[in-house]
């Protein structure tokens, strides 16, 4: 599971996605199967702005060309709005 950092704006992208790519590399070397489930949660994010989406959905891409399965919990409210505002809300769904 990758715990969102409690700020996730342009600044921290780089640092976040290297972190998502490490929890990655380290499910698949530890033979946690092709269909385990990688999981972000949200429940910390208190700052963001709309680099956090684009996080998610590269999370998520990562994520299936591993062929890991991927979800998402605990986004904020108003995370989950700004999704539905850019239209993106339905990609975040759990696969």
């Amino acid at each position: 599971m990758l715990m969102l950092p409690a700020v996730l704006t342009h600044a921290q992208v780089g640092a976040t996605l290297r972190l998502f790519r490490e929890t990655l590399d380290r499910a698949a070397a530890a033979g946690s199967g092709e269909a385990a489930m990688l999981t972000v949660d949200g429940s910390t994010l208190e700052q963001f702005d709309s680099s956090a989406l684009a996080v998610l959905l590269e999370c998520q891409r990562m994520a299936r060309v591993k062929g890991r399965a991927f979800s998402v919990q605990s986004l904020p409210k108003k995370l989950q709005e700004l999704a539905r505002l850019y239209g993106v809300d339905g990609l975040l769904q759990s696969v």
